[in-house]
């Protein structure tokens, strides 16, 4: 699997997959009419335009699955993790919502990420909670639908680990390799 920033040409099959990704949260609540299966293209450039949206990508280089989100001072506001329904529990979910917070976290971030969720998706909840997310609130959209809000506090701390270096010398000279940590080469790569 692949993660990376989406472009413009990715958009229609993103919204595809979102469609499809969110079939089983409308069964869920009894409601066809939610936001993400109402959702049309210009509303995703829109989204695509304020933020940044990650896509994940099969061997064959197929999107499997896809998050957004876009930051408003030092808050980062997660919206619209998918995953294709046959790529689901298999880690897809939990990669695309690190490293869409490895992209936001910077040399001086101390930064909090916040997401939403139905609170009848237990699934959700629990990778949301299993990742250190904290519920705060629950806000009532309609009598069939509530909305489950986490937060995460995150300080950078790549900034403070110590760097792991391997000194070798060859000819009297001195080789010196530094292993930057994965957060680091996860926004290096995301960044590009």
């Amino acid at each position: 699997m692949i993660i990376k920033k989406a472009n413009l040409k990715d958009l229609e099959e993103i919204l595809d997959l979102q469609k499809l990704a969110y079939i089983s949260e409308a069964e869920l609540y009894d409601d066809f009419s939610i936001e993400p299966l109402k959702q049309n293209i210009d509303e995703i450039r829109n989204e695509f335009e304020k933020g940044i949206i990650l896509k994940a990508l099969s061997d064959d280089l197929v999107i499997i699955g896809s998050v957004r989100a876009y930051k408003e001072e030092n808050i980062v506001f997660i919206q619209k993790l998918i995953v294709h329904p046959y790529f689901q529990n298999k880690g897809v979910g939990k990669n695309l919502l690190e490293s869409i917070e490895n992209y936001f976290i910077d040399s001086d971030s101390n930064i909090e990420f916040k997401l939403f969720t139905g609170y009848k998706s237990s699934k959700n909840i629990y990778l949301y909670k299993k990742l250190g997310y904290k519920e705060f609130k629950l806000e009532k959209i309609s009598d069939n639908l509530k909305f489950v809000h986490l937060k995460k506090k995150k300080k950078n701390t790549h900034t403070h680990k110590k760097r792991k270096t391997h000194t070798t010398t060859t000819n009297n000279t001195k080789h010196t390799t530094t292993n930057n940590t994965q957060q680091q080469t996860t926004q290096n790569i995301l960044k590009k």
